[in-house]
């Protein structure tokens, strides 16, 4: 059976399978909608947590970046990994206990204004609406592979489904939904790991077959890759730090401090019936998630190390990269490469004109005078989108097509499971906590629920207009969103359970300069509301200022948000005894 009608199958059966379970969930309640009655097994929540985080950045995108740049690849995996050790110890059961639906909720009733809750929900919105950019950019691709469609048709398909199962079953659908994607996910990236693994290797578990040797050699996997990447001007590959030791730092400590502080994984913790739980269930969580991670590095290495040899496959036996013979012919380019041609997100032009691939690092001066200028080539004539490689990995390595099928419904269902959490958050944010919690006080339960499934619908149109112009690949635009989570909520949130000296006024003033400031710096090099050429200044390391990455610009507004909390509470009031006495009880460690 040919490819695609493969693919359809296979996915066409999870989204029988998404939607069965969001109508035997379907909630009826506003408690079932937010919180799933709070009556979560919390293995099972470790699960469903899992498959929220594991998103479109992390299935699909993380190892194509791993892929392209190496080393440094390695901050996505630090920071998304520590971000929930922190959150485990510092966040999970303290709002646990709390007993609130919402995040916003807890700094409103924490900070004893309402005014704090709406800056809360601006915030929760702001970074909800960016990360969702990045998953909705995610199905868009994976149906446009699919479907053999452009990328903006897989976009509007993709979100037509997530709007039937995600306002239907609000989070009780959404997290037994996310524990079938969790395992459908989890085989989708493992498989074909496994696989590749042994073919390239030998060694059937991928993170040991990224250090053992190639199959028949005595050269090892890493160091065969680097001699590929040196061949083609790139560098050595365990060598490259792309953005440079301080903005890696920043990367990785932004991201850590941002998934501590994302409102839709922790509105998670809220779902299990105790407190102890919460931090149970974020332990289950990590396990989970480590069995994907982990896999990442291999699957990004082995992925980039097959996609070399296809273009120049005479470099793998020893031939000059400069050899016409070693650069792959357009009239031969595998199938995989014309399939995803008609997505637009591989481009092959033939500059120099002699019907043959060259795709070499174009950028090194002192390689373009050496290799390509004597060898006649006019520039890089490949171009590859990072994140079609997971996608693309079972086809580059010439594996079944049952195999890709699975990875394209991995990649869907990654997807999927964290847009439908953002929305979620999205639209408990404007019915529960600003109509019903400051605007509408009296509104009826039925009300409040239509009120969240009409915001979550119009959530969606939103994000899909945003993902057909996203201001970087799928990975980078989720960093962009933990950077305005670790600028904004987190530190809001570690205060107000930390912190008995921060009031009203101090909490406010933080996250506005926190979420403002870092919001800033990203639309100068991203682009205004990130549309497309309204960055006043240009994006490389050139215009950052003092040289750091607006992706881990997010440290700096953190540090700026404590600063300000910290300054304006001691010019202002204190906190009321009674408040105090509140944070107290939140942190005694037993159950309210």
């Amino acid at each position: 059976m040919d490819l695609q009608t493969l693919s359809i199958i296979a996915v066409g059966l999870t989204f029988v399978l998404y939607i069965a379970i969001a109508i035997w969930a379907r909630a009826g309640s506003t408690s079932e909608f937010y919180v799933a009655g709070k009556g979560i097994h919390p293995t099972l929540n470790g699960m469903a947590t899992a498959a929220d985080w594991m998103s479109a950045a992390s299935f699909i995108s993380m190892a194509g970046i791993i892929a392209f740049i190496g080393y440094a690849g390695g901050a996505y995996l630090m920071g998304w990994t520590g971000g929930y050790v922190l959150m485990a110890l510092l966040l999970a059961p303290y709002l646990r206990k709390f007993g609130k639906f919402t995040v916003p909720e807890f700094i409103g009733d924490r900070f004893y204004s309402t005014t704090a809750r709406t800056v809360a929900v601006v915030c929760l919105l702001v970074i909800s609406l960016t990360y969702v950019i990045g998953q909705v950019r995610g199905v868009g691709i994976a149906f446009a592979n699919i479907l053999n469609l452009s990328v903006e048709i897989g976009l509007y398909v993709g979100m037509a489904i997530v709007f039937v199962y995600a306002v239907l079953g609000g989070m009780k659908g959404i997290t037994y939904t996310q524990i079938a994607q969790y395992v459908i996910m989890i085989f989708a990236y493992t498989v074909p790991a496994i696989f590749i693994s042994l073919q390239l290797t030998g060694d059937f578990l991928p993170q040991v077959g990224l250090g053992g040797q190639i199959a028949g050699t005595d050269t090892h996997m890493l160091a065969a890759l680097d001699k590929t990447m040196v061949d083609l001007g790139f560098g050595a590959y365990t060598d490259r730090v792309a953005m440079g030791g301080w903005n890696m730092f920043l990367l990785t400590l932004s991201l850590m401090i941002g998934t501590a502080g994302l409102p839709h994984v922790i509105v998670r913790f809220f779902t299990v019936p105790k407190m102890s739980d919460a931090r149970s269930s974020a332990g289950w969580a990590l396990i989970f998630i480590a069995l994907l991670y982990t896999v990442a590095p291999a699957v990004g290495a082995m992925a980039i190390f097959n996609l070399a040899n296809t273009v120049h496959p005479g470099v793998e036996q020893g031939q000059p990269v400069a050899d016409p013979e070693s650069n792959l012919p357009i009239d031969e380019q595998p199938s995989w490469m014309q399939r995803w041609s008609q997505t637009g997100l591989l481009v092959v032009d033939d500059l120099n004109g002699d019907g043959r691939i060259q795709w070499y690092n174009d950028k090194n001066a002192t390689y373009v005078a050496d290799v390509a200028e004597p060898a006649g080539w006019k520039g890089n004539e490949l171009t590859v989108n990072n994140d079609i490689m997971v996608l693309a990995n079972p086809e580059i390595a010439a594996l079944p097509n049952w195999v890709a099928a699975l990875v394209a419904a991995g990649g869907i269902a990654a997807a999927l499971s964290t847009a439908a959490g953002l929305l979620l958050a999205i639209s408990s944010s404007v019915s529960h906590d600003l109509l019903k919690g400051i605007f509408m006080p009296t509104i009826s339960e039925r009300s409040e629920l239509r009120a969240a499934r009409i915001s979550m619908g119009v959530a969606i149109v939103v994000a899909g207009y945003l993902g057909l112009n996203p201001p970087g690949f799928a990975a980078q635009v989720v960093a962009l969103a933990f950077g305005l989570a670790a600028a904004s909520l987190f530190p809001t949130l570690m205060m107000g359970i930390f912190s008995k000296r921060i009031n009203k006024e101090g909490a406010i003033s933080g996250m506005l300069v926190g979420l403002i400031t870092t919001m800033v710096y990203i639309f100068l090099y991203k682009g205004w509301f990130f549309i497309p050429g309204t960055n006043p200044l240009p994006d490389d390391a050139s215009g950052w200022i003092l040289g750091i990455n607006p992706l881990g610009f997010g440290v700096i507004g953190a540090l700026l948000n404590f600063g300000t909390a910290y300054v304006v509470a001691g010019m202002t009031k204190p906190t009321p005894a009674a408040i105090q006495e509140l944070v107290e009880n939140v942190r005694v460690p037993r159950q309210a």
